[in-house]
């Protein structure tokens, strides 16, 4: 765990700090503040140049940056006596980091980290970009080069900088629309096409950027792209088109078979540095890890693969062995270097497998893809190439017997990686990103019916809300948690994920309080987040004033955007609380960019999920009786990714779903859909026959 820079020949403003990112440069002589106050008030007194740098602890190419420009004399010299110099841990400050990429994609075309920008005293920007060298090299300019060009226009054309700021924020503001995205052309804009067509439409668009060879979509650099996984996964259950399983299945798959995959200790790496899944940035992120435990519900439940299950559980004990913190939080990252070489705590020497597995050795390195090459930069990333059955009728062995040598010599080799020195651990713990983990623990609990992850869920879920929420509020919470104390206001994100936390944590546990705190943290998104016009939400929260724009972030990116999630939540909670006017709003920014999601789709993949579940319309299901527990288990295992579960032991008239829903013996269980109940049936066979017929495509 990382609490303190690694010298103390130079301390600068960020010994104060929490943040691991911040902390790690808290010795660079470079004289860095934080972003508040102090700096930007500084920055308008002397009339300088505000250089913001941004990253977070698990970046490679900030760490490069850091050793051969911040760590370095000179360097910090030039910086300090031209600039106020900021270091932000994009992590923490979300926004700061959504808007100067922004600007820096709007400059240079791309993006990244590290993300230099340069600002007016104003804070607005004018220049930047993304990794700069120590010297001139790969086409880009030397950071001294660029510090010193810098400086000359300021002191030359310093009313031409600021009138090309005004221009770019300017820019900034009239982008951040995302009623834009209904002006978006593409290939079918002109034709009127029902909610069918449309699906099947992005179904066909998805298809169209799917490498049907090695799974995911696009070339590399290839990230886990769990949304639009996702979205074939329900399009194949309403449609029974296997097309999209195939390509779902696939994709899955082949990651899990990749080097993207940890197969010693599980947990998956950001992205993919190459199509094959072979070679990833190291670093282990809690998001992705929590977003390939729910696609790994969804296609466990679809097909019922054992392996799918083996990946659900090994993926969560690395969250628990490698994330978890003593109170219930989850931890944020772990770095992708170790000893200041990327994946080095991770990759292997052929001779040290030999001897470390003596007579296994040929089988498991035969299954593994190892040699004495190696085959990543002389080393081996252990990855699969051949199924387990395929290698083990091509060794002779029974597969039960082949997966158990297998096991056993993962535990050897686990037991040697735990000797290493182990990479970094940002060990700050954020509000949405834990809520994301306990939404993939409820679906985990549910298709597994494992109460051990149910406890864990709740566990989580009671340290956000102990630990995040401001004391003596309903629903205020903050953003970042770290060494008992809470910082900065949450953003749209943290307040969507926990809604939907709560959500999922009702239908796994009965208990309706989940849903009381789902409606109170989503009247205040509405009150604080909102824009009236549109009913699109603000990234930040009104009462945030420190922000040159606020921006309403609509793509699905590397984790869900917040308005498609709020968009999802305001739909669910309409039916339990009949709110017309909620349904109403997530219908209405749903519409409006329609045009994006079609046209899209990668882009937007959570946003078509839910265009897709709109059509088929959502399974209202109400079990009633002293029995209900046990038959909500059983329900909770099958795959019904458009339902809403609602359970009581007797008649409940506080919410609309349970009123008037009586019972007959152990439990009755109730589906209705679009106005129209069923007659209640006793078995939960008899409700999948239901629900089938019900689900018209």
């Amino acid at each position: 765990m990382l609490t303190s820079p690694s010298s103390t020949k130079h301390q600068n403003r960020l010994i104060n700090e929490s943040s691991p990112y911040l902390l790690q440069h808290a010795a660079n002589p470079v004289d860095w503040y934080t972003w508040g106050d102090e700096a930007l008030q500084k920055a308008k007194s002397e009339n300088k140049v505000i250089l913001i740098s941004i990253g977070y602890s698990a970046c490679h190419w900030c760490h490069v940056m850091e050793k051969e420009s911040f760590e370095d004399e000179a360097v910090a010299r030039l910086m300090n006596e031209n600039f106020i110099n900021i270091k932000i841990d994009r992590e923490e400050r979300p926004d700061l980091d959504h808007i100067y990429m922004d600007a820096v994609q709007a400059i240079t075309g791309s993006g990244g980290w590290p993300l230099n920008v340069f600002l007016t005293p104003e804070a607005k920007p004018f220049y930047g970009g993304t990794y700069f060298p120590p010297v001139k090299a790969y086409n880009r300019s030397s950071w001294t080069e660029v510090l010193h060009a810098v400086k000359k226009a300021w002191s030359e054309r310093k009313e031409e900088i600021k009138g090309q700021a005004e221009n770019l924020t300017e820019h900034l503001r009239k982008s951040n629309d995302p009623e834009q995205l209904i002006k978006m052309k593409g290939p079918d804009q002109e034709k009127s096409l029902t909610r069918k067509e449309q699906v099947d439409l992005i179904f066909h668009h998805i298809m169209k950027s799917a490498d049907t060879i090695w799974g995911g979509f696009g070339r590399a650099p290839k990230f886990p792209q769990t949304f639009t996984i996702q979205y074939l996964l329900h399009y194949y259950h309403f449609t029974g088109n296997k097309e999209a399983l195939h390509q779902a299945r696939l994709s899955i798959d082949k990651m899990l078979e990749g080097g993207i995959y940890d197969h010693v200790a599980g947990g998956m790496a950001r992205y993919s540095t190459d199509s094959e899944w072979l070679v990833p940035h190291f670093e282990k992120m809690l998001y992705d890890n929590s977003l390939l435990i729910n696609i790994l519900c969804d296609a466990f439940q679809i097909t019922k693969d054992k392996g799918y299950e083996k990946a659900i559980r090994k993926t969560i004990g690395f969250v628990e062995n490698e994330l978890v913190n003593g109170a219930g939080g989850f931890y944020s990252a772990l770095d992708a270097d170790s000893e200041g070489v990327e994946g080095k705590y991770y990759v292997w020497d052929k001779k040290e497998i030999e001897e470390l597995l003596k007579e296994d050795t040929t089988l498991f390195c035969d299954f593994f893809n190892i040699s004495d090459t190696g085959n990543w930069e002389g080393k081996n990333i252990i990855r699969i190439l051949k199924k387990s059955e395929q290698v083990a009728a091509e060794k002779s062995l029974d597969t039960e017997v082949f997966e158990s040598k297998i096991n056993s010599c993962l535990k050897i080799l686990l037991t040697k990686r735990n000797s290493r020195i182990r990479p970094l651990l940002d060990d700050k713990i954020l509000l949405g990103w834990n809520a994301l983990m306990v939404t993939s623990l409820c679906k985990a609990a549910a298709a597994l019916n494992d109460d051990g992850y149910r406890m864990l869920a709740e566990k989580n879920f009671f340290f956000i809300w102990n630990n995040f929420k401001k004391e003596g509020e309903i629903a205020e919470f903050k953003h970042t948690y770290k060494n008992k104390r809470a910082r900065y206001p949450a953003f749209l994100d943290d307040y969507a994920y926990l809604i939907q936390s709560c959500i999922c944590l009702q239908e796994i546990t009965s208990d309706n309080s989940y849903l009381i705190r789902a409606k109170q943290l989503t009247v205040y998104v509405l009150e604080n987040f909102m824009e009236e016009e549109t009913g699109y939400f603000y990234f930040t929260n009104k009462a945030q004033k420190d922000v040159i724009v606020r921006k309403k972030e609509v793509y699905d990116g590397a984790t869900p955007s917040g308005n498609s999630i709020m968009a999802g939540n305001l739909y669910y909670l309409s039916v339990v609380f009949d709110k017309a006017d909620w349904k109403r709003q997530a219908e209405k920014i749903l519409d409006a960019i329609n045009n994006g999601i079609l046209n899209y789709p990668t882009s937007f993949s959570n946003w078509a999920t839910l265009l897709l579940n709109q059509l088929i319309g959502i399974n209202e299901i109400v079990i009633t009786g002293p029995g209900f527990a046990e038959t909500r288990n059983t329900l909770l295992t099958c795959y019904i990714p458009n339902k809403i579960v609602q359970c009581s032991a007797s008649e409940n008239t506080e919410f609309p779903l349970l009123k008037g829903k009586s019972y007959l013996y152990g439990s009755s269980i109730y589906l209705c859909k679009n106005y129209r109940c069923l007659p209640p049936v006793d078995s939960i066979d008899d409700l999948i026959k239901q629900v089938i017929n019900s689900d018209v495509y």
